[in-house]
């Protein structure tokens, strides 16, 4: 053994201190990642009613994602989008206002043009520093808080709801934020969260216990959202290869009244199922149903589209309804066909293609048909929204 030391270390001594870092696989890796996309975007809306007049726009939207690892316990991760919006939508009063909107703590957006019809715009989504060590997780700065068991509707996702209309905003926006997270075991964990508001009255807290029994999520959360006290269960698990979810909860006002406005209590709920079926078409169909005790109040499509949404405000009739199927028509495309139903008479229509047009290039079409009865909030102004996107990631 010594002699087969002595032999072979000073052949292999040079190797490791010369070449070691060339050897593909064996190259240390860099402290440092950035990716992103670009994606440009055409959009035409056109009124179900001759007295309305269709609108064209465009939209050039680009992306960065960075992050920096000090350490294996210290990062820092950035997100940028950068939007060039022009056409017929952008040349309305105060649009360039509604684009730059920051609901942060911190104002990270800012509109770098707006005149004649074209509005740019660059924000950071995501700005965090993050702190990991064994069982403990420190995250600060603006980032997503993804507490939604569910993913059509998300009653226990009190920090960052979203629009299941907005299929181009794929990250989904971030909070300004402080979490503490302690890892218990497997699948469980303790999260605590402070969402500070420039109006102190709508700061918020809350924690989230999460854990798995016998193969199912689940979780427990309490704390204050906005205006309101919260309390929230939620699960997810399979029943014969279908997948089962659902979320709960209950929100109780801080106050009365707020911007001499009334405030009540809601409870809101979701239940969800889907199933997918092994085959070269990959079959995947979705339903979903969610009940608010208090829904919100809208005047009209547009407004309900462009509303910012909470976890209690998710939908403005007591019951909803959506459906969804996906398919593969080939190895390169793939199909979803997606509807929902107001209890006022509203509903939706939607179809969504997506083809892959090499390694990093995507082709996308959809098109969303919003109509109802006639005293119904989407029948009061139905229209047609058609869609193509390419997209160029790296």
């Amino acid at each position: 053994m010594n002699r087969l030391f002595t032999t072979f270390v000073p052949f292999l001594l040079p190797i490791s201190l010369f070449s070691y870092a060339e050897i593909p696989g064996l190259t240390p890796e860099k402290n440092w990642n950035l990716g992103g996309y670009v994606k440009y975007m055409a959009s035409s809306t056109i009124p179900n009613s001759s007295s309305e007049s269709s609108s064209f726009d465009n939209l050039i939207h680009q992306r960065f994602n960075f992050e920096y690892r000090f350490n294996d316990e210290l990062r820092v991760n950035l997100g940028m989008r950068n939007r060039l919006m022009f056409g017929d939508t952008a040349r309305h009063a105060n649009y360039g206002d509604f684009i730059s909107y920051d609901s942060g703590y911190v104002d990270l957006s800012k509109n770098w043009i707006d005149k004649n019809g074209v509005v740019g715009n660059s924000q950071f989504d995501r700005a965090y520093i993050n702190w990991s060590k064994d069982d403990w997780q420190l995250r600060a700065g603006r980032f997503r808080i993804n507490w939604g068991m569910t993913t059509v509707w998300n009653p226990n996702d009190i920090f960052n709801s979203y629009s299941i209309y907005d299929f181009d905003y794929e990250e989904r926006p971030g909070s300004d934020a402080l979490m503490v997270t302690k890892n218990l075991g497997f699948a469980s964990s303790v999260d605590v969260v402070i969402n500070p508001n420039k109006d102190s009255e709508l700061n918020s807290y809350a924690s989230r216990y999460l854990f798995n029994n016998q193969g199912w999520d689940m979780q427990l959360l309490l704390g204050k959202s906005n205006l309101d006290y919260v309390i929230g269960v939620g699960f997810a698990g399979d029943i014969y290869r279908a997948g089962l979810r659902g979320e709960f909860s209950w929100f109780e006002p801080t106050q009365r009244y707020y911007q001499n406005e009334e405030l009540t209590a809601s409870s809101v709920s979701s239940l969800e199922m889907d199933y997918s079926i092994n085959s070269s078409a990959n079959w995947a169909i979705q339903g979903s149903i969610m009940y608010i005790s208090e829904p919100q109040d809208v005047e009209n499509t547009v407004s309900y589209l462009n509303l910012p949404l909470t976890a209690r405000t998710l939908s403005f009739t007591h019951w909803t309804w959506y459906s969804s199927i996906g398919f593969d028509t080939s190895a390169l495309n793939r199909v979803m066909l997606i509807g929902t139903y107001y209890d006022d008479g509203s509903y939706f229509i939607g179809m969504n293609n997506t083809y892959s047009l090499a390694d990093n290039w995507q082709l996308l079409g959809v098109v969303q048909y919003f109509d109802g009865s006639t005293d119904s909030v989407f029948g009061e102004n139905p229209n047609t929204l058609l869609y193509a996107q390419v997209k160029w990631s790296f």
